[in-house]
C-alpha cells in the first residue's frame, strides 16, 4: 500500500538539520563578512551612509535564508528566499554606488558581483528544490 500522507521537506533535507548544513547559507554568510571588513575602513560620514545599508542588505542575504528555514513550511521558506534574492539585488546596487563614489575599487567591485550573480544563480536552483515531497520517497 501507498502512503499517500505527504511530508514537507525543506530543500530536500531532513528538517532536524542545521542551517550551517546547507552551502547556499554559508556563502551568503561569506558574502556578507566581506562586505563588512570593506566597509570598516571607510571614513565615518562614507560609513554612517552607504556602508549601513550595503552591510543591512548583505546581511539581510543569509539572515533572510535562516528565518525562511526556521519557519519549516516549504511555501514560507521559498518566500523567504525571495527576500534574499531581493537582498542580493539590493545589495549588488549598493555596491555599484561605493564604486562610484570611489569607495571600492572597481576589480574588488567586480569581483563581488560575480560572486553575487553566482549566488543568486544557485539560490534559485535551491528555490527549485523547496516543496512538498511524498513520505513514502524519503526514507
Amino acid at each position: 500500500m501507498v502512503n499517500s500522507q505527504r511530508s514537507l521537506v525543506i530543500g530536500k533535507e531532513a528538517m532536524n538539520k542545521s542551517i550551517n548544513d546547507l552551502e547556499i547559507y554559508r556563502e551568503a554568510m561569506r558574502i556578507g563578512e566581506v562586505i563588512w571588513c570593506l566597509v570598516a575602513d571607510w571614513p565615518f560620514f562614507a560609513k554612517d551612509t552607504v556602508g549601513r545599508q550595503v552591510v543591512r542588505a548583505a546581511d539581510s542575504i543569509a539572515a533572510n535564508l535562516s528565518e525562511g528555514y526556521g519557519r519549516y513550511h516549504f511555501k514560507e521558506n521559498q518566500k523567504f528566499c525571495y527576500y534574499s534574492r531581493g537582498s542580493a539585488h539590493e545589495t549588488q546596487t549598493w555596491i555599484e554606488k561605493s564604486v562610484r563614489r570611489n569607495l571600492i575599487p572597481d576589480d574588488t567591485a567586480r569581483e563581488l558581483y560575480r560572486d553575487l550573480d553566482t549566488f543568486m544563480k544557485r539560490l534559485n536552483a535551491y528555490i527549485r528544490t523547496i516543496g512538498p515531497v511524498d513520505s513514502d520517497t524519503n526514507d
